[in-house]
């Protein structure tokens, strides 16, 4: 769900969190007749909750047609239980978004709603597609409208389009996955039938679930099935298409699975830490993470503390691996919620403080060590030490649990601006002081890469390796002067290739699993 965005370094957004990383959205889908669909897919949202806050929606197929609704707003904001009730169906999915301030409107929150002839589609969608303008074009030529901006639509759109050319959804699926590129896991419902997919890279996280008697789950983490009862059977594989209906679950190799490189900010910052994945919790990975970095940047300090949420579980294992004290230095006020309120200059100069407070009690007079999950553009950060040195903290030694961010985003993150991170134009010193810091450190590339499972990770906001190649055309003036981003895999030829050539090249047959 690519949108532009333009903040500036040293210009914190308000409403926006401006120095914080965010994802773009999280999913869910559930086929589960004679179980209440829609208010367990609301139930799974406000699991995923953290991963969007902008909109949410979800869209019930009840046999013979798909209803949506959808709207700005929190999942609790969005949904009222008569609007549930009136919501029966067989299958469902959600959607929670995050997005840009370009892109605030009902036709860019998800579920994305389309008609195939004369049938009903909706689709709910995580990641971004890093050649959607061409595949818009390519629809566009062809007479097909849009209503927003967002890459969801394509996709949607792209699917409808080669479903009507071959006459079974399936197929339109499988051709859609073989012309869009990036990275994505996307789950669509007809007024009968549930579908999953995912990106032949596995960068976005998707997995099923099983509620028994027939009824399965797909989702962004693991924590949305725990909410709804469902036990964890495996991630949907890379390049995957699953097809849930009256006929059971049927898996096909969509598109052949190409280098694992799965998005390693999930396991720093994006997912729930009592998430789980390859068997081990999120929360003791970012525990793992700490200790790491105490041993690659120790601190002489009287107390350890965590930025709220992602800060916690590292500035725990920071402390235990060095024998220091930990506890609470920064309270969150768990009840500001994103605000469209135009940022005046009075609310910029309030800054975190409207989401953060000092404990003045335990970091008075104390030497601090700061434990936080990234630093983008060194706003917050900063902010925060001087809440610190406010609350009359002696020092302030702050330790980031993964490697600088200096290269931006386009596969669902919303850094697809090299301008925005200050890592990638100021040394480790220059930003410690502009955030105000007494020292400075970040654990390294290889330290994270010792506290997650085996397997390939997507790590190119670390290290400027993509995964999935970047089109020039969707790149360019992204990179600073001197950045030349390196392009681990080329783009397949389909990627860019008109339509009419993709119906016409001949497909290999497809696995059944």
């Amino acid at each position: 769900m690519r949108e532009a965005h333009g903040q500036g370094l040293g210009e914190p957004c308000l409403e926006e969190d401006g120095d914080t990383l965010h994802e773009e959205c999280g999913v869910f889908g559930i086929w589960a007749p004679g179980r209440d669909v829609s208010r367990l897919t609301y139930f799974a949202l406000r699991a995923l909750q953290h991963r969007g806050q902008e909109s949410a929606g979800i869209a019930v197929g009840d046999g013979s047609t798909v209803l949506v609704r959808k709207d700005l707003g929190l999942v609790s904001n969005v949904f009222a239980d008569s609007d549930l009730a009136a919501m029966p169906g067989k299958c469902a999915i959600g959607h929670v978004r995050y997005g840009t301030s370009g892109a605030r409107s009902w036709e860019a929150a998800q579920p994305h709603l389309s008609m195939i002839d004369s049938s009903m589609i909706s689709l709910a969608h995580n990641g971004t597609l890093v050649n959607s303008d061409f595949l818009r074009g390519e629809l566009v030529r062809r007479g097909i409208p849009f209503r927003s901006n967002t890459d969801s639509e394509v996709a949607a759109k792209l699917i409808g389009y080669f479903t009507q050319e071959t006459n079974h959804l399936r197929e339109g699926i499988r051709h859609a996955m073989n012309m869009i590129e990036g990275g994505y896991a996307m789950a669509l419902i007809r007024e009968n039938a549930l579908y999953a997919f995912r990106d032949p890279n596995g960068i976005r996280p998707l997995v099923l679930g099983g509620l028994g008697d027939g009824s399965w789950v797909v989702a962004s983490e693991t924590c949305a099935l725990d909410i709804v009862g469902a036990h964890f059977e495996r991630e949907v594989r890379p390049g995957e298409v699953l097809r849930i209906s009256d006929d059971g679950l049927l898996s096909e190799e969509g598109l052949a699975p190409r280098c694992p490189a799965s998005c390693i900010f999930e396991e720093v910052y994006f997912s729930r830490p009592d998430s789980v994945v390859a068997g081990r919790s999120v929360y003791s990975m970012r525990y793992d993470m700490g200790a790491r970095l105490a041993q690659e940047a120790p601190a002489d300090a009287d107390l350890v503390i965590g930025v709220p949420d992602s800060g916690m579980p590292p500035a725990e294992g920071f402390a235990a691996e060095l024998g220091l004290k930990y506890g609470e230095g920064l309270i969150k006020n768990r009840y500001v919620a994103r605000t469209f309120i135009q940022p005046t200059q009075e609310l910029r100069e309030m800054g975190v403080r409207l989401k953060l407070n000092a404990l003045r009690d335990n970091v008075a007079g104390k030497r601090i060590v700061m434990v936080d999950d990234s630093i983008v553009r060194g706003t917050t950060s900063r902010q925060i030490v001087q809440l610190l040195r406010d609350a009359g903290a002696a020092e302030v030694h702050v330790r980031i649990n993964c490697p600088e961010v200096k290269w931006p985003c386009f596969y669902g993150i919303d850094t697809d601006v090299q301008s925005q991170l200050i890592s990638a134009s100021s040394t480790a010193d220059e930003v410690c002081e502009f955030i105000g810091a007494d020292s400075l450190a970040f654990l390294s590339l290889g330290g994270l890469l010792s506290c997650v499972p085996e397997g390939g990770w997507c790590c190119a906001c670390y290290n400027g390796r993509y995964p999935v190649e970047i089109p020039d055309s969707f790149s360019r003036g992204k990179f600073l002067p001197g950045y030349q981003p390196q392009n681990l895999h080329k783009a397949p030829a389909s990627a860019s290739q008109s339509i009419d050539h993709e119906l016409q090249e001949p497909r290999e047959g497809n696995r059944e699993r």
